[in-house]
């Protein structure tokens, strides 16, 4: 996964500003005003992530959540979604409006987070501190609640020993907290120029598919659980 996946992790910060272009966002959760209420009595999945889960460069409905969200209504499962990602965020910015995020409904919340953090070459320890607060706190406030963490991984420009370090903090965590642990969320995506923007950054519709299909493997059986 590290190489020429984790390369790809090199520019996320760059793009930062851009937020806007991919879905409006409430100014204190983050989330899309479009989808910011559960539906009826459906349930919610809540997504808190970066320019990744935010989509920058595509229209909201082509960003992974909105394409997650579809898989879930062709399903027949009773969730609606809530894109709650901001473009350039680290782990400590999440952690500062964690509280927000925390006074919305969710059933299931997808973290993920610490992409930018990597690429600004925070120490590890640093990064798994807030994460570890992050898990903590969901898990407080919401004991009923699934909680999922994504693997992210750091530009290899930094050093072997703080790209393992830094994949590897993300299992202990999940481990730790007892929340499942999802597979890099640009699997068979990073470095491949067919699925990315120019930027060589983001994906492109093509690669959010991708992405969705990664995300859903591990989030289906969370929302439909067998028997």
């Amino acid at each position: 996964m590290p190489g020429a996946a984790a390369l790809l992790m090199g520019g996320l910060v760059a793009c930062s500003g851009a937020a806007g272009d991919s879905a409006k966002v409430n100014e204190r959760t983050g989330a899309s005003d479009s989808a910011s209420a559960a539906v009826g009595s459906r349930g919610t999945v809540l997504f808190v992530g970066t320019s990744l889960t935010a989509g920058l460069g595509l229209e909201p409905e082509q960003a992974y959540p909105s394409l997650v969200e579809a898989k879930i209504d062709s399903a027949g499962l009773p969730y609606t979604v809530t894109n709650a990602g901001i473009s350039g965020e680290t782990s400590s910015a999440l952690l500062r409006r964690l509280d927000w995020l925390l006074e919305g409904k969710f059933d299931v919340i997808v973290i993920e987070t610490g992409a930018n953090d990597g690429l600004r070459g925070i120490p590890v320890a640093t990064a798994r501190r807030n994460i570890d607060s992050i898990l903590t706190r969901v898990r407080t406030a919401r004991p009923d609640a699934r909680v999922m963490l994504v693997q992210m991984e750091a530009p290899p420009n930094l050093g072997a020993a703080y790209t393992t370090a830094f994949r590897d903090m993300y299992g202990e965590l999940a481990a730790r907290h007892g929340v499942e642990l999802m597979p890099f969320l640009l699997e068979g995506v990073a470095g491949d120029p067919r699925l990315n923007q120019p930027d060589g950054i983001h994906p492109n519709v093509a690669g959010a598919k991708r992405v969705a299909e990664t995300v859903w493997k591990s989030l289906r059986p969370v929302l439909a659980p067998a028997g």
